[in-house]
C-alpha cells in the first residue's frame, strides 16, 4: 500500500510542508491537501503517495504522532476499502488519560504491544490541549480484546484509565434511553416556602428506603421550592413519580419526575422550543404588513389608527432607536383578506408628508432569497447583451489656455453615409457660433472601403473651398 492518510492538520499546512517532511522517508509520487470547493480552505487532512510501499511503511513509523504547526499528526494507511474503518471492528475507547503527559505518541507506543494499530488519536481542543480521552483502532478485534483485558483499570502516568469497546452514537443514545427508564434520583418542584427535609421524607418515605432527601434552600434558609429524593431501588423511584406527580401539597400541585443532568435538560429544551419556533411564523403568514417611509411624527397609536379602517388590528409597532422613529414599522391584521385590502389601498397613499410603502412582511430567509433572485436576473440580462455599456455618459474634459476655457467632447466614429459627414453651407453660420465646435478641412478622399471614382463628385468637391465644420 503506497498511500498514507494524514489527519488533524493545521489550516496553514500546505502540500510543500508535507512534501518536505515526508520526503525523508523516500521518493514521493504526489501530495494533496483536501480543500473546500468554494472557500479553498484546508479540510484538515491530506494524502501522501509514495512510489514504494516500503517507503510508505517507513514514513508511517517515522512520523506517526509527530507535530506540525503545533498539532500532532494522525497518520494511517489509506485503504480504498472503508468498511474496516466504518464498521468499528477493533475500535476501543480510552478515558481518564492524563491531560498533560499522555500524547498521541505515548498512546500509540503503549497499545502497539497488543497488535497492529490501524489508527490512534488523543482528542484535543482547539488549542491543542488533551481532553483526557482517545481512541485506538486495531486491525483485528482479537487485538482490541487483549488490550481491554490487560490495560483496563491499570495506571498510566499515575492515572487509572478505563478502556471499553467503542460505541457509535446510535448505540450510546440507546444506552442513555435505557438508563432513563431506570433511575433512582427523583426531582420534586413547586414546593411551599415552609417545606423542609422532614416533610419531604414523610411524603416519599412510604414508597421505599431512601439514600438521601434534600430540600434546596436560599440564602435566608427558606425553601427554594424544589428538592431531590434518592431511592435505593429504581422501581421505588418510578412508583413515587407515577403516584405523586400532580398531587396537591399545601394548596400547590407538585411536580415529581426523574432528576436530569443540566446538559440533558438543555438538550430537551432546545429540541422542544426548536420544534415550536416555526409555529408563530405559520400562524401570522399573510396577515403581517411591512410599512416603510413613515413620517418622523409617526408612533404606534398613529400607525394603528391609519390602518384601523381595514379591519381588526392585532398589533401595530413603529421601530425606534433611542426614542426616534427608524421610518418603518409592522401592522398585523386579523385575516389575510384584511391585509390584502390594506396593501391595495394604502401602498402609495400619502400619510402625513410622505407616500407610504406597504407590502406583506417577509422573513429574513425570504428577503435574502428574493434579493438573490433579483441579482441573478439582473446579471443574466447584462450577460445576454453583447458588449454592455455600463455608463455611456462621460462628462466633458475642460481644456484651459491663456484666454478661454474650452470643452472638447471625445469623438467616437460612427458608421454612417458619406453625405452625413458634411454640412450644408446654410448651416455654417449656426455652427460657427456654437461653443465646442472646431473648424476642419473637408478631406475629399475620406471613405470607408474602396469607392468608384465619380468625376461629378470630384468637381463638386473642388468647387467647395470654404472650411467645413463638424462636432468633435
Amino acid at each position: 500500500m503506497n498511500s498514507l492518510y494524514v489527519g488533524d492538520l493545521h489550516q496553514n499546512v500546505t502540500e510543500a510542508d508535507l512534501n518536505k517532511m515526508f520526503s525523508e522517508a523516500g521518493p514521493i509520487s504526489s501530495v494533496r491537501v483536501c480543500r473546500d470547493r468554494v472557500t479553498h480552505r484546508s479540510l484538515g487532512y491530506a494524502y501522501v503517495n509514495f512510489y514504494q510501499p516500503d517507503d510508505a511503511e517507513r514514513a508511517l513509523h517515522m512520523f506517526s504522532n509527530d507535530m506540525l504547526e503545533g498539532r500532532y499528526l494522525r497518520i494511517m494507511r489509506s485503504d480504498p476499502d472503508h468498511t474496516l474503518r466504518k464498521n468499528g471492528v477493533g475500535n476501543i475507547f480510552i478515558r481518564n488519560l492524563d491531560k498533560k503527559s499522555i500524547t498521541n505518541k505515548n498512546l500509540y507506543e503503549t497499545f502497539s504491544a497488543f497488535g497492529d494499530i490501524y489508527s490512534s488519536k488523543v482528542v484535543c481542543d482547539e488549542n491543542g490541549h488533551s481532553k483526557g480521552y482517545g481512541y485506538i483502532q486495531y486491525k483485528t478485534q482479537e487485538a482490541a480484546d487483549r488490550a481491554i483485558e490487560k490495560l483496563n483499570g491499570m495506571l498510566m502516568d499515575n492515572e487509572k484509565v478505563f478502556i471499553e469497546r467503542f460505541k457509535s452514537r446510535k448505540e450510546r443514545e440507546e444506552v442513555r434511553g435505557a438508563k432513563a427508564r431506570e433511575f433512582n434520583n427523583v426531582f420534586v418542584k413547586n414546593l411551599g416556602r415552609d417545606t423542609n427535609d422532614e416533610t419531604l421524607m414523610e411524603l416519599f418515605g412510604k414508597y421505599g428506603p431512601t439514600v438521601s432527601v434534600k430540600v434546596m434552600k436560599d440564602d435566608n434558609g427558606k425553601s427554594s421550592g424544589f428538592g431531590f429524593v434518592c431511592f435505593e431501588r429504581p422501581e421505588d423511584a418510578q412508583r413515587a413519580v407515577n403516584e405523586m406527580s400532580g398531587k396537591e401539597l399545601n394548596g400547590r400541585l407538585i411536580y415529581v419526575g426523574r432528576a436530569q443532568k443540566k446538559a440533558e435538560r438543555q438538550a430537551l429544551l432546545k429540541l422542544k422550543f426548536g420544534q415550536k419556533k416555526p409555529e408563530p411564523k405559520a400562524k401570522y403568514r399573510g396577515i403581517n404588513l411591512f410599512v416603510k417611509n413613515l413620517d418622523d411624527a409617526f408612533d404606534d397609536h398613529r400607525l394603528r389608527k391609519a390602518f384601523s379602517e381595514f379591519g381588526t388590528i392585532i398589533s401595530a409597532k413603529v421601530m425606534t432607536e433611542s426614542g426616534r422613529s427608524k421610518g418603518f414599522g409592522f401592522v398585523s391584521l386579523s385575516s389575510p383578506e384584511e391585509a390584502t385590502k390594506a396593501v391595495t389601498e394604502m401602498n402609495g397613499r400619502i400619510v402625513g408628508t410622505k407616500p407610504l410603502y406597504v407590502a406583506l412582511a417577509q422573513s429574513k430567509e425570504q428577503r435574502q432569497q428574493y434579493l438573490a433572485d433579483r441579482y441573478k436576473q439582473r446579471m443574466d440580462s447584462v450577460m445576454a447583451v453583447p458588449n454592455p455599456i455600463i455608463n455611456s455618459y462621460q462628462p466633458p474634459i475642460p481644456q484651459v489656455n491663456r484666454n478661454k476655457t474650452f470643452y472638447f467632447n471625445v469623438y467616437i466614429p460612427q458608421a454612417q453615409s458619406h453625405a452625413a459627414a458634411y454640412y450644408f453651407s446654410n448651416q455654417l453660420a449656426q455652427l460657427s457660433s456654437s461653443p465646442g465646435v472646431m473648424p476642419v478641412q473637408r478631406i475629399a478622399t475620406q471613405a470607408l472601403g474602396h469607392r468608384t471614382h465619380h468625376p461629378a463628385r470630384a468637381d463638386a468637391a473642388t468647387a467647395m473651398t470654404k472650411p467645413q465644420y463638424k462636432y468633435m
